[in-house]
């Protein structure tokens, strides 16, 4: 009995969407060095508005393209072989159907492993009081500003490791690509202690994506979300209840600004900033609005770190002026993955690695930048922390580094008013702990040297790296909590902090 037409229909389609699942879920293994559930489910839920074209494109091409391919293919085959007879014409329809199948059970099992879903599923039915026990609600904290306040000025670098020092000082390279990062982190505090080797921070579970570094440096938690309910691109509020670091310097009347050279609408960043100290927002759009940048110009994610921080520098002049102190958060762009953008300034010091020649390149703009800000008026009464926001997730350029290597995102701390209170121990941290670090800096009192899950690293108290050890924190905080599922919901009660999870 011939095979009706409808039943090919249904199966050619059936192919075609499952090999587009695994073309999408391939893609996304091997284009990033590691990508966590906690980040694919916050992209899934989040706007896409302002992501780079390039990976746009390429993710159609790679799924699309081979999806149609192994469709059409697979279509002509059965027209060819169909006129055969009723027999191979059946066989061609079970070969269709196995490959349909057999590229269902792949997707599921490169998905379980590739983004680790199987330990995400079992860390979230595993609930644990540890966020809960140990959270500091700054809101709750008696925190002193100095008489004349100073200002911020808060760079987060994309992708920037000390990973990428060479080895004599403590990176794992052979080459050091960011020499004048490194120089910076000599010269400057980096809670290295009495050791030569710069020192960095640890990104933790909930952290090692944009978005979620730069929640975690400024609220002292992971970012976490419940898996049901809305979206966050359809919420009002992020984590309503939340005390942010942009909230406590709103509170006390600074100017927050956001400088960035993408669509600051990506991954959620416009309304966190804006819920969380009321930010002026000057991203990619404004600078198209504002006649910045010519309104068709698009290089990379918008405009190039060239660009970015020279801008910054007309922002600086502008909001010295106020009688309102200031924090100014700068995001970069050009050091991300895949290779980065090699701008006009970069140098072919590594040879053919575009990826080397363009972190060097973002390692002399800072430099160049931070040079510029010191010889200003308001310098003096300014802090400057530069951090990377969490380790590259691109699969080639750390394919060398040894496992047993532990990569950690570059700090450097200007023109602090505080020092550490040993000045010769090494600090082991993670990005969380740049909340009450950074305050600290610009010489606040904190009461009790905590906030959020975070450590004054000007302070003798411990972090929770130092306290618990690397291993169980990350296991803790990749645990289902339901303190931060009330924050995200807006139930959060203040006095229940203390009390253990159901």
């Amino acid at each position: 009995m011939k095979v009706k037409k409808w039943k090919i229909v249904v199966w050619l389609t059936f192919l075609f969407i499952f090999t587009f699942l695994l073309s999408a879920v391939m893609w996304a293994i091997l284009s990033w060095s590691s990508i966590s559930t906690d980040e694919l489910l916050w992209h899934l839920r989040t706007s896409l508005d302002g992501a780079d074209t390039g990976l746009i494109v390429e993710f159609v091409l790679v799924t699309i393209g081979t999806s149609t391919v192994v469709t059409a293919g697979a279509g002509y085959a059965f027209c060819k072989l169909r006129k055969k007879s009723e027999k191979v014409e059946r066989y061609t329809l079970c070969a269709i159907r196995a490959v349909t199948i057999l590229n269902l059970l792949l997707s599921v099992v490169a998905a379980w492993f590739g983004f680790g879903i199987g330990t995400y599923i079992k860390e979230y039915n595993n609930a644990t009081t540890f966020i809960r026990d140990e959270y500091v609600d700054p809101a709750s904290v008696k925190m002193v500003f100095p008489g004349k306040k100073r200002n911020l000025i808060f760079i987060y670098l994309e992708s920037m490791e000390v990973t990428f020092m060479d080895r004599e000082n403590g990176g794992a390279f052979s080459q050091n690509v960011i020499p004048d990062l490194t120089e910076m982190a000599h010269k400057y505090e980096d809670f290295s202690g009495a050791d030569k080797k710069p020192n960095g921070g640890v990104s933790l579970p909930g952290t090692i994506w944009t978005m979620g570094a730069v929640f975690g440096t400024t609220s002292g938690l992971p970012l976490k979300i419940p898996l049901e309910r809305n979206s966050m691109n359809q919420n009002k509020d992020f984590f309503p209840q939340l005390t942010t670091m942009g909230d406590i310097f709103a509170k006390e009347g600074y100017q927050n600004r956001l400088l960035m050279g993408s669509d600051a609408n990506f991954g959620g960043c416009r309304l966190y900033y804006e819920s969380h100290g009321n930010f002026t927002i000057h991203d990619y759009e404004y600078a198209k609005e504002t006649g910045r940048i010519p309104m068709d110009y698009k290089e990379w994610w918008g405009y190039e770190d060239r660009k970015l921080f020279g801008f910054a520098k007309d922002e600086l002049e502008e909001l010295s002026k106020s009688d309102q102190p200031f924090q100014l958060v700068i995001q970069t762009m050009d050091t991300h993955r895949p290779d980065g953008y090699h701008c006009p300034d970069c140098k072919d010091t590594f040879s053919d690695n575009v990826y080397a020649n363009v972190m060097d390149c973002s390692s002399r703009h800072v430099d160049e930048f931070i040079r510029w800000v010191q010889k200003q008026d308001f310098y003096q009464n300014t802090t400057i922390v530069i951090t990377g926001d969490h380790p590259t997730m691109d699969n080639d350029f750390c394919a060398d580094v040894p496992e047993e290597y532990e990569r950690k995102t570059y700090l450097c701390i200007i023109n602090p008013v505080n020092s550490p209170k040993d000045a010769t121990k090494r600090r082991y941290f993670s990005t969380i702990d740049l909340l009450p670090t950074t305050l600290s800096a610009m010489g606040v009192r904190i009461e009790g040297g905590r906030l959020g899950l975070g450590t004054d690293l000007f302070s003798d108290q411990k972090t929770l790296l130092e306290k618990y050890g690397r291993e169980k924190v990350e296991a803790e905080l990749s645990a289902r909590s339901k303190l931060m599922e009330d924050m995200f919901y807006g139930d959060y009660d203040p006095k229940a902090v203390a009390a253990k999870e159901p």
